[in-house]
């Protein structure tokens, strides 16, 4: 929700003047843009959720100092940005601080790393899949992918089940020669999928 020029100029105005409620819809209109923005710069929820504090109480410690003919939005970012260069000097002298920054930037990366490494071997999997004949892939997608039993898929295709694991065995040895072009160890757990 963003603010008209107009109404923000008498909620600035109002704050300024003390106003607890004028503080709360500031709070309301801006903290959860302000709170992503501090995520991607500290790469910690818990960090960011402090400094986010922060910045609303200096906010509102400096209410008397705001121009509210400025926009608003620029100079509550320009406070957050400013505990967050204090958060890193701090960081900087103090060794635990450093140690959990790191650490937590390194699980955001890596979670991020793993979700796209994920949807990549889904879509290589599927590549694979997609270029079996018409009826391996159908039996294929209804063992493997959708659980279902022998006796299920031969009612359901009218074919038998030694038929069944013939195409089974195929796809599996089609799919796993596919894979290997990629040469990528993770692929190893798809492999495990396609021999059980």
């Amino acid at each position: 929700m963003d603010l008209s020029t107009e109404n923000e100029y008498e909620i600035v105005t109002r704050l300024k003047d003390s106003d607890h409620e004028a503080f709360e819809q500031l709070y309301q209109l801006y903290s959860s843009r302000l709170l992503g923005y501090l995520i991607k710069l500290v790469k910690s929820d818990l960090y960011a959720g402090e400094i986010l504090q922060d910045t609303f109480i200096k906010l509102w410690y400096n209410r008397k100092n705001i121009d509210p003919n400025q926009s608003f939005r620029s100079y509550l970012f320009r406070i957050a940005e400013n505990n967050v260069y204090d958060f890193f000097r701090k960081a900087a002298r103090d060794k635990k601080l450093q140690a959990a920054i790191i650490k937590s930037a390194c699980e955001h990366y890596q979670h991020v790393e793993e979700n796209l490494f994920t949807k990549e071997n889904e879509q290589i999997l599927q590549d694979a899949i997609n270029l079996l004949p018409h009826k391996r892939r159908q039996v294929f997608q209804l063992i493997k992918i959708e659980e279902r039993s022998y006796d299920e898929v031969s009612a359901l295709l009218n074919i038998s089940a030694s038929t069944i694991n013939d195409h089974i065995v195929k796809a599996s040895k089609s799919i796993r020669e596919n894979l290997k072009r990629y040469h990528i160890a993770e692929l190893s757990m798809i492999f495990l999928f396609l021999s059980s």
